[in-house]
This record gives C-alpha cells, structure tokens and sequence, in this order.
C-alpha cells in the first residue's frame, strides 16, 4: 500500500545500497532508502547500469518503468509497486519498493491459474506492450494480491507482445474491462499522455493509444502473433 510516508521515503530517503542481484542482465541493485524513522526497502536500477538493446535503441529501461508504474497507477490497475526515478549513488535511475512475495505459493504453477490478477495483469500487458512478462516477474504477495515487476522493455512501437499469460487469448473483455479502456482512451489522450511525453517517444505514445483503440475495437483479449515469439525466454 503506498501512503505519503512511503513516498516521501523513497523520493527524498538516504538510498543506501546492501546488495546485487546477479542474475538480472541490468544493474539491479537491493537496496533501502530511509528517512527519519520510516525504511523502504527497494530495487535501484541506474540508468548507468542498463545495457544498450538494438531493438529499444530510444530513451533508457528505467524511463520504460516509471511509464508502466504511471499507467498501473492512473488506470487502476495497481500491479506496479511504488516506483519513482531519482538520483542515488550510481547516478539517476529507476527505485521501485521491494515486494515480499509468498514463497509457499508455487509460481510455476500460478502463472498458469484463472487468478482474476493475472487477468488484469494480462490486459495491463496488452495495453503497455510488454515484450517480457516472464513467470518469475509475477509477484503473488499472498492468495489475492499479486504485483509485477521488470517493465523495462516495454511500449515498442510494433507489436511485441511476449508473456506467459495467455489462458486469456482471444476471451472477450468484461464489462469493467472496457470501462477501463475507454478509460485509459480518455487519460492517454489527456493528462496521463502528458506525463508520458518526457519517458517514451511520441511514436511509442501514439502506439499505445491506438494499442487500446484496436483493444476496444476487437473487444477480446490479443492472440499470439505469429511472426513474433509469444513467450519470452527463458519463461521464468
């Protein structure tokens, strides 16, 4: 739950680094940002730290976060933990809070469940253009709540929808679906398109838009694209 202490916390806290993760392929550092007596804990990704993808040449990965935070955030989604981007001791970056997740529930299993997130997840995915919603980006934080994470490659101009979740496919959205898109119609062409303008470029933004037109209009989930790889690698 994100409350005004936490925020401030992480925006203006001591960002003080503990640890690596090793296995990511970007600089990901375990890290806590505190100030006065309030302690998040926190992933701090530097902009530095970020290798260079032929395929998402413009702007940097952490700018691709935040993007995804807002668009959780305002739409109502809430599957993005608290990110924000600051300076820190590698130099500006991408601080997103650390998130528990429950350890006795099995995600090789989960992922492939009719969980009611994982279907939000899925639509959230459709709009943002995720091009790698591996299974080990799933975040279940007990039975009903469940975050995602690693949203760097994401908001491509062209279609490149890659993810595990597609138990979905081709379902017709519900009702609340579809108030949410046209939602998302009205924020992206507004207020929320503002806030993107500095993060994406004015193609990716436009893409996203008519992603969410061509969502509306089909009134289903999407279909893996044949001339493109449906499921990232490696899946977890």
């Amino acid at each position: 739950m994100v409350t005004d202490d936490k925020l401030q916390a992480l925006t203006s806290g001591d960002l003080r680094v503990t640890g690596r993760l090793v296995d990511a392929s970007n600089a990901t550092l375990y890290a806590t940002s505190t100030l006065n007596t309030q302690e998040v804990v926190c992933i701090y990704k530097p902009i530095a730290g970020e290798r260079p993808l032929w395929d998402f040449s413009d702007g940097c990965l952490a700018h691709r976060e935040y993007a995804a935070y807002l668009v959780s955030t305002y739409l109502g989604f809430d599957l993005v933990p608290l990110t924000i981007l600051r300076d820190g001791p590698y130099g500006f970056g991408m601080v997103q809070e650390w998130i528990e997740i429950d350890e006795g529930i099995d995600l090789a299993k989960f992922f492939a469940t009719d969980h009611p997130r994982l279907r939000s997840m899925t639509l959230f995915d459709a709009i943002i253009n995720n091009t790698d919603r591996k299974i080990g980006h799933l975040l279940p934080v007990n039975e009903k709540e469940v975050y995602g994470c690693d949203h760097g490659v994401t908001f491509h101009a062209d279609d490149k929808l890659r993810t595990v979740l597609w138990q979905w496919a081709n379902e017709p959205f519900n009702r609340d679906e579809i108030e949410l898109l046209r939602k998302a119609d009205t924020l992206l062409k507004g207020e929320l398109g503002d806030l993107l303008i500095p993060l994406l470029t004015k193609l990716e933004i436009e893409s996203t838009c008519k992603r969410v037109s061509n969502l509306l209009a089909s009134g289903t989930f999407p279909a893996p694209n044949p001339d493109w790889p449906a499921v990232p690698w490696p899946a977890f």
